[in-house]
């Protein structure tokens, strides 16, 4: 039982309503991209049936899942639809800083919503000036804040019921701040123009005199290796990963129901090409061990939080030590390059088990590599391998930069 008396939910009662949930939006994700219809009503499921739930701890009413078991998740459905598995990413990382925090108030305060249904956006980077750089401004306005910018990448924010995003205070200090997305002075926009990943609303975000109140803003804590970013650098490898095994899905398709063998092949049939099955064979290997990489580190961030078989669930950074954290980190690292690399060969593959038909648009096929090509790059995949490489060659540990 919970808190309040009702009964808990538990990590399997979350796999079922998922698997059940994926097998309805799997269908439709093609058309969904081809024909720019935002999933809507799929995230709002996904709320109703309390997925954002995995890693709430059970001593706040949640199924304290490990981070392996809600990656899992993630990879199954980002196989389905990978704009629905990225936009929930904010969501995510907001249970993973209340896990982190240790602000008992703040946990009290958003847990709640959390297990209640709320959706979480994020308005994050900016453009133009250095990269990071963060040029909004809050500023005092008697007993409250006002808020003034523009905010590029806001992934989720337009499916959200609350919009997280950062500022910069009288002080020169990086803030964060949330609030709900329905506030005046908050404008989102559905301009996201980009080569993939097109339905994950990661559009701006425009802060014209924004009210925010004091128990709505919360300091950045800076410096030192937080287990949250490798959770949020393993959740881009984990959408990598099930755009590999998408790929795989609608390469079996196309050869079973569409394709036929070149006209010198021995085959009658393109099931019974060797090079077709070569093909499909290969993309299968490719997305198996991206699966594989992505479970094992995120096996590592559970080791590194000792949080995996505590009755408590959710894991604690305090239970970790850096050194464990700094092994985590590099796992992820490793993780991430090879699920990119997998990614963008799996979606290139494809190709190569029809011929000229499996470029027609309505087939959407092209979907895969451009989506694992905006996923990729969001973080150059050589400063992950060169970071990896300066660990084993030097015992150099990566940066903390946010990226590691």
């Amino acid at each position: 039982m919970s808190r309040n008396g009702t009964v808990r939910i538990t990590v399997a009662d979350l796999n079922e309503r998922a698997e059940r949930l994926i097998a309805e939006f799997a269908p439709g994700a093609a058309d969904r991209e081809r024909l720019r219809e935002m999933p809507y009503p799929q995230i709002r499921r996904i709320a109703d049936e309390r997925l954002f739930t995995y890693r709430v701890p059970r001593a706040y009413g949640g199924p304290g899942s490990t981070v392996a078991e809600l990656f899992q998740f993630v990879v199954d459905l980002s196989a389905a639809d990978s704009n629905i598995a990225q936009s929930l990413r904010p969501g995510y990382l907001i249970v993973e800083s209340l896990i982190a925090s240790g602000d008992e108030e703040e946990r009290q305060r958003w847990f709640p919503r959390i297990l209640d249904g709320d959706v979480f956006g994020n308005a994050g980077w900016e453009r133009g000036g250095a990269n990071g750089e963060i040029r909004t401004r809050i500023t005092r306005d008697g007993g409250a804040f006002r808020v003034n910018g523009t905010k590029s990448y806001s992934t989720g924010a337009l499916f959200a019921d609350w919009v997280a995003a950062s500022a910069l205070d009288d002080d020169g200090k990086v803030v964060a701040f949330m609030v709900p997305r329905d506030r005046e002075g908050l404008r989102l926009l559905d301009d996201w123009d980009g080569t993939g990943q097109r339905l994950t609303a990661s559009g701006t975000t425009e802060l014209d005199n924004l009210l925010v109140h004091p128990d709505e803003v919360r300091e950045i804590s800076r410096g030192g290796r937080s287990p949250v970013v490798g959770v949020a650098q393993l959740f881009l490898a984990a959408v990598l990963a099930g755009i590999a095994k998408n790929a795989l899905a609608d390469a079996v398709a196309f050869v079973r129901h569409r394709a036929r063998p070149i006209v010198h092949s021995t085959a009658k049939r393109s099931v019974d090409d060797l090079y077709v099955q070569h093909t499909v064979g290969e993309i299968a290997a490719l997305a198996f061990a991206a699966e594989a990489a992505v479970l094992r580190a995120a096996a590592s961030i559970d080791g590194a939080l000792d949080g995996g078989g505590s009755p408590d669930g959710g894991g604690s950074p305090e239970a970790g030590g850096d050194a464990r954290l700094t092994e985590a980190a590099v796992d992820v690292a490793q993780a991430q390059f090879f699920a990119a690399e997998t990614a963008l060969r799996c979606g290139e593959l494809i190709f190569d088990v029809g011929g000229a038909s499996a470029t027609l648009r309505e087939h959407n096929l092209d979907r895969h590599w451009r989506n694992a090509r905006t996923v990729a790059n969001h973080n150059p995949r050589a400063y992950k391998a060169g970071v990896v490489g300066a660990w084993l060659l030097n015992g150099t540990e990566p940066p903390t930069s946010g990226l590691f």
